[in-house]
Parts: C-alpha cells; structure tokens; sequence
C-alpha cells in the first residue's frame, strides 16, 4: 500500500484570550524547561544541595534562553531589521498597521540560546562558588530534552520546515504551502531524543568519569546532528543563498570544535 504524505493544518494558536495568543509552542516550550528542571532537582537533592539554589539557577536559564534565543535570532539572521527597530528587538511586540501589538516574540534563535544560558551558567556559578563543570554536566544531561519539546513547538507552528521531498513520509506543511517537505523539526526532535537517551545512560553507568565530558559529548552530539539536519532544512532568510553553509552550520561549528576539545582536555587532564 502507497503511503501518502501527511498534511499538516494546525492552528498555532489554541486560544486567543483577548490581545494574548495560547500558543501550542508556548506549552510545548514551558513543558521542556519544567521536565529539565526535574531532571536537574533529582541531581541536586542527590549532591545534597538546596533548592532555594536550585530556583536561583532556573532562574537565570530561563532568563539566558529567552534573551540569548531573542537576541541570537535578531542579530544572526535579521540584523539590518531590528537594529532599526530596537523596541521589537527586546520587547514581544511588532508594529502593525501603524501600532504596536502584542505578538510574542516572533523568531528565536537556538544558537544565541544555548550562549546565552552557558552565560547564565557561569555567572551563576560564580556568583555561588559551585564548580562550573560539575554543574554543565548536569544540565547536560536534560538540555536534550528541553530541546525536543522547543523543536516540537516549531512542528505545531509550521515554521523552520524542510526541502521539498519525493518520500511519501513527508509533510505538506498547508500553511506554508502545497508542497511535500521533510518535517526537519521532528527529524531534530528525534536526534535530541536519541542524544537525551545516550547521556542518561552515560550519566548513570560512568561513576568515576571525568568533569565536563557530559558536556563536551552534548555540545558534540547536538550541534553535529543539527549541522546535518541543516541540509534538509530550506534557508530561514534570503542572504543565506550567497553563504557556504547555511547559518545554522556556520553557528554550530564552534560548537562542535568546542565539545571535542572539552572531550579531549577532560581524557587527558581529567577533573574528577
């Protein structure tokens, strides 16, 4: 039997509660950062630490995230735009027929997340005297899930979708148009589950190993899978046609250079 390509029509909003849109992306998002933050509690009441720390942390990663992705987004891909509107820049707001509307902040970026809660992290760390690696390792082994769920957001709103595809296990994406895409969100989604699955295992059979290599192993796992899922993906803007790579691999390079170094130091100058 011929498969047929699954069409997808969903509305990004769940409810519109006055000038305020539920969005599914929103929920998807919160549910991510609450399932990482109860993988990191177990942690912290297994090491003996408070959770009045542990609040403070959540803290300054939602904070990182939310302004490192804003921000990340502004100034990779639409930087001409927003420096000229700095207010839409920082605020959930986009002018529109003459005012200014609420609308959620309407593009985030994941590599100016990801600096911006390792910001977070090391101002937090140092601000409370606790030994940064232990603590990358630790929010290593839940940022892939967070990660899942912020990827499945995207699936709900039809956004960062794929090439055009001849495989019947693609999506029509009806919002954006007619045509059969690779859904490259749930191929991340799926990655970050497997990336999630291997840490967790690694997190619990290596008692003895090496401070920072759960970290260097997700920053080296996550960012080489998302430079090859960036071949499948259609550009986000238009300068994007005139680069080598795309800037999503342009940005993930670093990334992955850094988590093999880390890898590397931790085997032979290992912090246990």
């Amino acid at each position: 039997m011929q498969l047929e390509a699954l069409h997808w029509n969903v509305d990004p909003v769940i409810v519109q509660i006055g000038h305020f849109p539920l969005k599914y992306y929103g929920i998807l998002f919160t549910t991510g950062v609450a399932l990482g933050y109860v993988i990191v509690r177990k942690a912290y009441l297994k090491a003996g630490k408070t959770l009045e720390s542990l609040d403070s942390l959540a803290t300054h990663v939602l904070i990182g995230i939310v302004a490192g992705a804003r921000l990340g987004h502004c100034l990779f891909y639409e930087p001409a735009y927003f420096l000229t509107h700095p207010v839409e820049m920082f605020l959930p707001i986009q002018k529109i027929a003459g005012s200014y509307q609420f609308t959620g902040y309407l593009g985030l970026a994941s590599h100016g997340g990801s600096i911006g809660v390792l910001l977070a992290i090391w101002w937090y760390a140092k601000k409370n005297k606790i030994n940064i690696w232990w603590l990358l390792d630790r929010m290593a082994v839940a940022a892939p899930l967070t990660a899942i769920f912020i990827r499945l957001g995207n699936f709900m709103n039809s956004e960062i979708i794929g090439e055009p595809t001849n495989s019947h296990f693609g999506v029509v994406f009806e919002r954006v148009d007619q045509v059969v895409r690779h859904p490259a969100q749930l191929y991340e989604a799926a990655a970050y589950l497997l990336i999630f699955l291997l840490l967790q295992r690694l997190d619990r059979s290596e008692q003895n190993r090496p401070q920072g290599l759960l970290f260097g192993w997700l920053l080296l796992l996550v960012f080489s899978a998302r430079f090859c899922i960036e071949f499948f993906k259609i550009n986000q803007v238009q300068f994007e046609a005139n680069l080598p790579l795309n800037m999503g691999q342009l940005l993930s390079v670093p990334f992955i250079a850094i988590g093999a170094a880390i890898i590397c130091f931790s085997q032979y100058f290992p912090r246990t």
